[in-house]
Formats: structure tokens, C-alpha cells, sequence
């Protein structure tokens, strides 16, 4: 099974901080701004918005005569003990941040030995998860997290999965012709969000936008109730305009 490689704005980001990280890491003592554009070649307003990031997400830290250090975050991630918690507690703290901006429980999700897999979610009382009632490794055809990773394969992985997983009726709006959904999964852009207008379950709307990371399949994704659907577009822009910090903890 092979991926469609359509790098995103937020895997462009990615390139551009991780060549920011490094540069900061080789630097112990510190190095500022104007020093940093100069090494790593990033124009000065995009450098000052990768900056900000990286300080937020606590990957860089500002010393007392303005340079930048490595902080806490990239210290436990570079570290081999304990990598694999604190990169959940990274992306946890980043999720639920998205959360709280998007208006909405997000997700996120992998595409792992031929399954859909929901790694991490963040929700919360006023920002509810939907309800799982049909697992979703069975639904990738109906959900929007299912069908971003299905885009993010191969023509031969798409009819591998559908294969496995015969598409079921969830609701009056599921495709369940094997036909129709690969024609749309195939004309679906693939740096858009996948859109699932009650297609998964009845009330409720879901947005997903793809995270090119290497050599597997992974999405975010948003969940919302119906009443809120004239929000889904813009929430979803929104998630893929801050996709950023996700790929890069799972790159370093």
C-alpha cells in the first residue's frame, strides 16, 4: 500500500521549524532572531510566527537578553526515556488547546496495519465527543476521519480497505456503493477537509483535514451537533490553519 504525498501548508511549517529547532539546539548559549534568519534561511515575519509557536507549544524559550534557547517540550521529546508519554502528553495539551480555539471536541487519528485508529481526543461538557456506535474501524466509508485517510491512500489500498470492510447504511446520507465512494475519494483535494454532513450518525457533523507524518496516514479531526453545523467549515479551516504543532511533535 502506497500514500498520496500532497504535502500540506502545516508539513511546510513543519520543515521550517524543525530547520529552526535545530538551528536553536546546536546554539546552547542562545541565539536571536536576526541570527536565526540568517542560518536558517526563513524570512523574518515568518520566522517571528514560527517563533511564537514554538514558545507557546514550550519547544523554544526566550532568554533575558532576547535569544532563543531549547525549553522543556523539545528536552522530553529528544530524550529516548520516556519519549513515548511525553509525546501523548504534548499532543494532549495541543488537542485540547485546539479544543478550546475550534469550539469542538477534536481527534486525532492514525492509519495503522490497515485500520482506522483514534489515538488521542480532547472534549469536554460543552464540547462533547460523538457517540462511537459503530466502531470506526468498521465505518471509515461514513466518517470523516475514515475517509480523510482513506484519500491519503492509494487507489489499491482504498478497494484493500473497502474489501475488508464492506460498506454498511448508518444513516439515509452513508454511500454504501463501492463505486460512488471511490469516484469521491478520489476527487477529494487532498490538503481540503473531508466533510461527514450525517453520513457516520444522525445529529451529528464531522470535519477531518490531513497530517502528511512520514509514511502513515493521519488525520484531525472535529465533531459537532447539527444545531452547529453553519460553524463546520470555519471550525474546520481553523483546525487545519493550526495543524502545525501536532505535526511537529510527532516529528521530533
Amino acid at each position: 500500500m502506497a500514500l498520496r504525498h500532497e504535502p500540506t501548508a502545516s508539513y511546510h511549517s513543519v520543515q521550517d521549524a524543525l530547520r529552526v529547532l535545530e538551528t536553536v539546539a546546536r546554539r546552547s548559549t542562545g541565539i536571536n532572531e536576526t541570527e536565526l534568519a540568517r542560518e536558517t534561511g526563513v524570512a523574518t515575519e515568518r520566522l517571528t510566527t514560527l517563533l511564537r509557536m514554538l514558545r507557546r507549544e514550550a519547544y523554544v524559550e526566550q532568554i533575558a537578553d532576547g535569544g532563543y534557547v531549547t525549553g522543556a517540550a523539545f528536552v522530553r521529546l529528544g530524550s529516548a526515556a520516556g519519549h513515548h508519554q511525553a509525546l501523548r502528553e504534548t499532543l494532549q495539551r495541543t488537542l485540547d488547546r485546539l479544543r478550546d480555539s475550534v469550539g469542538a471536541a477534536v481527534y486525532l487519528s492514525r492509519y495503522v496495519d490497515g485500520e482506522v485508529s483514534v489515538t488521542q481526543y480532547a472534549d469536554s461538557p460543552a464540547t462533547p465527543k460523538v457517540n462511537e456506535w459503530v466502531d470506526f474501524r468498521y465505518s471509515a466509508h461514513a466518517t470523516a476521519v475514515g475517509k480523510s485517510l482513506l484519500t491519503q491512500l492509494d487507489h489499491d489500498g482504498r478497494r484493500d480497505h473497502l474489501a475488508r470492510h464492506r460498506p454498511a447504511r448508518l444513516t439515509s446520507r452513508t454511500i454504501t456503493s463501492d463505486r460512488l465512494l471511490l469516484s469521491k475519494l478520489a476527487a477529494q483535494p487532498p490538503t481540503a477537509p473531508v466533510l461527514d454532513l450525517q453520513e457516520y450518525a444522525v445529529g451529528t457533523v464531522c470535519a477531518a483535514v490531513p497530517l502528511t507524518a512520514g509514511s502513515t496516514a493521519g488525520c484531525l479531526a472535529l465533531s459537532l451537533p447539527l444545531e452547529h453545523a453553519h460553524r463546520l467549515r470555519r471550525a474546520a479551516d481553523t483546525l487545519n490553519r493550526n495543524a502545525a504543532p501536532v505535526l511537529l511533535s510527532l516529528a521530533i
